[in-house]
């Protein structure tokens, strides 16, 4: 088995081998198989250098070695020498060999010089324990190499430190100057951080303060989201208390008109028609006439009273029936009106009631604001604080404004009340003059115009009656105090102007239309001596309304155009109205006195920027009515006596001389010569 062995070339190899160091084998070898049972072996068993190289060249083996022999053994040698100057010519990094308990080196060997170890023969050696049998083994005698390596010279270590040391220094430098670059820009954050640190300090004082005032608006939102429909049902209902007190006088006016316009009138003759039943089984006829007695009895009543207070006042020789306003009411109305009104504004005095004084006061929200235009006036302007304030304010204004009404003769003025007092210097500075282009200097004018106009709209459509003199004068009073005062809002461009002016003429024009009556009676009951019959003081009553009703359209002057009020005054009322009662009014003293009337409420405007010797169109029908009246009084006074004469004659000087007040010097000239008027320059002078 151990020639068998050694056949086939299995000769152990020590490990250190590959590491370039051989050893020799020991002299002896187990002897016999008994031996090599009872040797424990506590190491795998590695393969021997030439199993290696047979399995690379192909040849088993698993064998001992055997000498080799012929062209075999010639080809390992060389391998073998090939495999030798390779391992020579690379750098060998030799680690410690592994110690263990069970394996040591037999032989030591001696230094000797790099050039004769090629000479030397490769001896394997075999280790093991001490009485393991030694095996022999050939030794291999191996050649040096073909070529030798370049000597080593101290000038090219030398040059090669040199080179590394450059190296290392550009890369030295090369990291100094980053680390100085790291080093500038840790001083520059750090300055940064410092700046950044001392500046935060203003910044979160201000995000706090704006995001404080950011929650206050939208909780001051909220409750005006939930109180604002109370409030506009509360402004309603005033607005419609207003309408009823005034609807009720307007139409009692018109129920005396049509009373008195059938009671003499020649169809009031009555007819016979069958008795008609309402809904509760009365009679509709005579309930209709005792509902008529009714108001004639109430009618009388409020004229005596008017006269008495005339009389009282010394009024009595100058007034003349019709001019009055009828406007007094009942006892039981103005109960009821006053027992409304106090309720609306109790309940105004409760919208408020169970909100904080911060979200309800006007001073306390302007006090928010005030704050941040004084500490932050750039984000002040850039958020359009001074936009939203009319609007933010409105529903505060509207509800103290739910009980002011212009119309009234006691009326409080807006600009004395608490909300326009507390924002007159909104945004003012003590020690500071306001500039003419800050922001918030249109607050009033914006909430003028966003609250008082259309306030005034729905009062002046619905509210306002122009037969009223009072009412007229005190509403054109104040719309002229308005165009006086806020002429940056009540100008013709602005939309809520705009709307004004038409509520005003379309009120206008519905009165016109509906509230005016001129009744047509024959001459011989306007001729009847009688001053005191019915028909006569009817006329007469329905002219002198309309001479007023003509004043106060006219007091419009303006304010509204001359073309709009010409069209109004002139073409709407007289020509369609007045000139019938004045053609069938006796001419003389009674017609020249209501033509000097008229001509009395014309402006004066209208005819000092004329050109030539004619008046405005509008008034030629005018001036043909004085034209025949001259000419009739001039035919009356031909067969009269010489003081009738002498009183017609001044009759038709009074005739040019309201013809030249119009600028109707055409006619007026006309009249004097027609009449041989020869101080006809005396009298237009004393126009």
């Amino acid at each position: 088995k151990r020639q068998l062995a050694r056949e086939l070339g299995d000769v152990p190899v020590d490990p250190e081998v590959s590491k370039g160091r051989l050893v020799r084998e020991d002299e002896h070898d187990a002897s016999d198989d008994d031996d090599e049972k009872r040797r424990i072996v506590f190491s795998v068993k590695e393969k021997s250098q030439r199993q290696k190289i047979a399995e690379e060249m192909g040849i088993d083996g698993t064998v001992d070695e055997v000498p080799a022999t012929g062209e075999q053994d010639e080809e390992i040698s060389m391998w073998e020498q090939e495999q030798i100057r390779k391992g020579i010519s690379i750098p060998q990094v030799q680690s410690s060999p592994p110690t263990d308990v069970n394996m040591y080196y037999q032989n030591t060997y001696s230094v000797m010089p790099y050039d004769s170890s090629f000479a030397m023969p490769y001896v394997y050696a075999a280790y093991g324990p001490a009485d393991a049998k030694q095996v022999k083994a050939d030794s291999l005698t191996f050649q040096p190499p073909c070529s030798t390596m370049a000597p080593v010279t101290i000038d090219l270590v030398k040059n090669r430190l040199q080179e590394r040391l450059e190296s290392l220094r550009k890369v030295h430098n090369e990291n100094q100057q980053q680390h100085e670059k790291y080093q500038q820009d840790l001083a520059n954050s750090t300055k940064t951080i410092d700046k950044l640190d001392g500046s935060s300090d203003g910044i979160d004082e201000r995000y706090r303060f704006l995001q404080e005032l950011r929650g206050y608006v939208q909780d001051l939102i909220e409750c005006f989201s939930e109180k604002v429909p109370v409030i506009n049902e509360l402004e309603s209902a005033m607005h419609q208390l207003y309408k009823l007190r005034a609807a009720r006088l307007v139409q009692r006016r018109q129920d005396d008109i049509k009373d008195e316009s059938s009671e003499y009138s020649g169809h009031s003759s009555k007819a016979t028609v069958p008795p008609t039943h309402d809904a509760f089984g009365r009679d509709k006829a005579l309930f209709q006439e005792h509902a008529k007695l009714r108001r004639i009895a109430e009618r009388e009543a409020r004229r005596a009273r008017r006269r008495q207070a005339r009389e009282l006042s010394g009024k009595m020789a100058e007034h003349n029936e019709g001019l009055s306003s009828d406007d007094e009411e009942t006892s039981t109305d103005i109960t009821n009106y006053n027992i409304e009104r106090e309720r609306i504004l109790a309940e105004t005095k409760k919208v408020f009631e169970d909100v904080l004084d911060d979200f309800s006061g006007v001073d306390s929200i302007k006090l928010r604001f005030e704050e941040l235009r004084l500490e932050y006036y750039s984000h002040y302007r850039e958020a359009y604080i001074a936009l939203c304030l009319p609007r933010l304010f409105n529903p505060l204004v509207r509800l103290q404004l739910i009980p002011w009404n212009p119309l009234e003769a006691k009326c409080p003025e807006f600009e004395n009340m608490l909300w326009f007092e507390s924002l007159l210097f909104y945004g003012c500075e003590e020690q500071k003059e306001l500039q003419k282009d800050d922001v918030d200097i249109g607050l009033l004018p914006a909430i003028t115009e966003r609250v008082i106009l259309p306030k005034l709209c729905v009062l002046a459509e619905h509210v306002w009656d122009p037969f009223s003199t009072s009412q007229t004068s005190r509403l054109v009073a104040f719309v002229k105090r308005l165009i006086s005062g806020y002429p940056s809002v009540i100008h013709a461009e602005n939309k809520n102007t705009q709307a004004l002016l038409k509520c005003i003429l379309m009120r206008l024009r519905r009165t016109l239309d509906e509230d005016v009556f001129m009744p047509l009676y024959s001459k011989t009951v306007l001729d009847n001596k009688n001053k005191n019959s019915g028909p006569y003081l009817f006329f007469q009553r329905q002219f002198w309304s309309c001479v007023k009703l003509l004043g106060n359209i006219l007091q419009w002057h303006g304010i509204l155009s001359n073309r709009v009020l010409q069209e109004l005054a002139i073409d709407s009322l007289l020509n369609r109205y007045m000139l019938i009662s004045l053609q069938s009014t006796e001419c003389g003293e009674d017609g020249i006195k209501k033509s000097k009337r008229v001509i009395t409420c014309f402006p004066k405007q209208w005819f000092t920027s004329l050109k030539g010797d004619k008046t405005i169109p509008q008034l030629e029908n005018f001036c043909r009515y004085l034209l025949h009246s001259a000419t009739t009084i001039y035919r009356m006074s031909v067969t009269g006596s010489d003081a009738d004469k002498r009183s017609a004659r001044e009759q038709i000087k009074q005739i040019i001389k309201l013809l030249a007040s119009i600028h109707a010097v055409d006619h007026a000239v006309a009249v004097a010569n027609e009449h041989s008027v020869k101080d006809i320059k005396a009298v237009l002078e004393g126009k």
